[in-house]
């Protein structure tokens, strides 16, 4: 059986969260101000009080609300797939799933987030949304979300990433968005940036800044995030409930559960279904890649962290390169993030999940081996997962074991071509950053609470 479909009526009811089953809790946020555990009322200008109490919940289960569930059925369920022409290619005995989330409209995951925070901030009256983008996935799917219901939508678009992918621009101007590259003249902060820094490549960091600033200011607005917080996770995990219905159907599960990260929405949203079985007991190793140009999982120092360059949002534990972190101008726009999500690296620090980093190069020789085996153009972020998935297969082949090596394909490529044009002129270059690089962006970090 090469694909496994679903139909609607076997889509998830609930969301499944995580925080009911972890054995300990990472720690509380804080205020960025007075550095002391947030309350909901301090997360209230930025986002709706539905969202705020689901980043706070430690309920298992979280009904998904019909006009959501409706939405999400322009796509979903989306397929689990069986890498058989990989398979062959790498002579393994490893048989390999991915879930298939480029069939959304937008082209990845990150809808499956969008339209719920799009419903709930609706549900509260707000008439316009602030958000960043990287690579513009999260921009794309935060526009579709605000057309469909009749949210305006403004995002700031880290620079090198509205630079290297114009059509993203465009895909998000015809679902309505307003979009400016960032650092902008928009806000305040985006002007001191470009005052210290013209030519700034910008960063996640940045945008995120700009977003909020842009938020704060206006009583009609709240702001969007699309990786990284609670309930941003939560949401994505319609992937993994979807995935263990797929593998039964299969017959198969999983020894290794495999996902790239940045801010880690697409892993935990295949991951933490299955995390819960490894929690009660199961034999399941999971991966989460990671690109060696900005290694936060890998090299990254645990701490309290500002999520924004601004030092704008609250502090969480996290692992980090510093909020002053400036990743290089890598293909994978959208894994260029200094921080990664305080749940996932939780149990990252727990030992439940490993962290692993590679180089833009090998992804790409692992995307192109995708391309041609299984016929899917990948997108350079879920590549990191291709390429954790082909080491996998190889290590079976080794060892001649037979595992079942399952990873989220987070979306397609079609809007990165320019990145594989690179790739083919040999333009591509590979960058991990020094100890001294790293040293600098750690130095944010001093002063802050201790994890």
């Amino acid at each position: 059986m090469k694909k496994i479909f679903l139909s609607e009526q076997d889509m998830p009811k609930t969301w499944y969260n995580i925080a009911a089953d972890l054995p300990t809790m990472p720690n509380p946020p804080l205020h960025p101000g007075t550095k002391q555990p947030l309350g909901p009322e301090d997360l209230a200008p930025l986002f709706p009080m539905a969202l705020i109490e689901q980043e706070m919940s430690a309920e298992r289960e979280i009904a998904i609300p019909e006009p959501v569930q409706e939405a999400l059925k322009l796509w979903r369920p989306s397929p689990l797939i069986r890498a058989t022409g990989l398979e062959k290619a790498l002579g393994t005995p490893a048989k390999i799933y991915y879930k298939y989330e480029g069939v959304s409209p937008a082209g990845s995951h990150k809808p499956n987030t969008a339209l719920a925070q799009a419903y709930y901030n609706k549900q509260e009256g707000v008439k316009r949304i602030t958000t960043e983008t990287g690579a513009g996935q999260w921009g794309s799917s935060m526009a579709l979300a605000g057309q469909l219901f009749d949210l305006e939508v403004k995002v700031y678009m880290v620079k090198i990433s509205y630079e290297q992918k114009p059509y993203r621009r465009s895909m998000m101007k015809s679902w309505g968005a307003d979009i400016v590259p960032s650092p902008s003249t928009d806000t305040e902060y985006g002007r001191k940036v470009l005052a210290a820094d013209p030519d700034s490549n910008g960063s996640l960091g940045i945008a995120i800044s700009e977003a909020i600033e842009d938020a704060v200011q206006r009583e009609d607005t709240k702001y969007t995030l699309g990786s990284v917080l609670n309930h941003v996770l939560l949401h994505q995990t319609v992937i993994g409930l979807e995935t263990k219905k797929q593998m039964e159907i299969a017959g198969d599960i999983p020894d290794i559960v495999i996902g790239c990260v940045g801010g880690g929405s697409n892993f935990a949203g295949l991951a933490f279904p299955y995390l819960r079985d490894k929690i009660n007991g199961a034999d399941i190793e999971f991966r989460a890649i990671e690109p060696s140009a900005c290694p936060t999982l890998t090299r990254g120092k645990f701490t309290y962290d500002f999520g924004d360059t601004a030092q704008m949002t609250p502090l969480v534990t996290m692992y980090t390169l510093g909020h002053t972190f400036m990743p290089p101008g890598i293909h994978a726009g959208g894994l260029r993030y200094h921080g990664m999500a305080p749940m996932l690296s939780h149990v990252v620090k727990e030992g439940l999940v490993d962290a692993y980093s590679f180089n833009q190069v090998e992804v790409f020789d692992a995307a192109t081996l995708f391309a041609k085996t299984e016929g899917i153009i990948p997108a350079p972020e879920s590549s990191h997962a291709i390429k954790g998935a082909v080491n996998a297969a190889l290590e079976a082949k080794e060892a001649g074991e037979e595992k079942v090596i399952l990873f989220n394909l987070s979306g397609h490529g079609h809007f990165d071509m320019t990145a594989y044009d690179a790739y083919f002129a040999g333009q591509l270059t590979d960058y991990s950053p020094t100890e001294k690089d790293l040293e600098v962006g750690f130095a944010s970090t001093e002063g802050l609470p201790p994890a």
